[in-house]
């Protein structure tokens, strides 16, 4: 099971938090899935995921996706996915 807290942070102040939770277990394969379908859920953007992204979720838990890797324009400044290792 994988459990990904996501947050949005406008001007350094959470604006959304929820938690997301996938079957099975964490592969860096399905990063690009869990992003795409958390995003969809959420209605936002989907930010383009680069290999530095998945590499720093996978090694530290979290990862912050900035502004500037939104192709479509946010209302938020920053989307934060923190693993909840159980």
């Amino acid at each position: 099971m994988v459990k990904i807290w996501v947050k949005t942070l406008h001007s350094k102040k959470m604006t959304r938090n929820e938690v997301f939770v996938f079957d099975g277990k964490y592969e860096e394969s399905r990063f690009d899935e869990f992003t795409r379908f958390i995003c969809n859920d959420l209605d936002i953007p989907t930010p383009v995921v680069l290999s530095s992204h998945v590499l720093a979720f996978t090694q530290f838990n979290i990862v912050r996706f900035k502004r500037s890797d939104f192709v479509e324009h946010t209302d938020f400044d920053e989307l934060t996915f923190e693993n909840c290792k159980i």
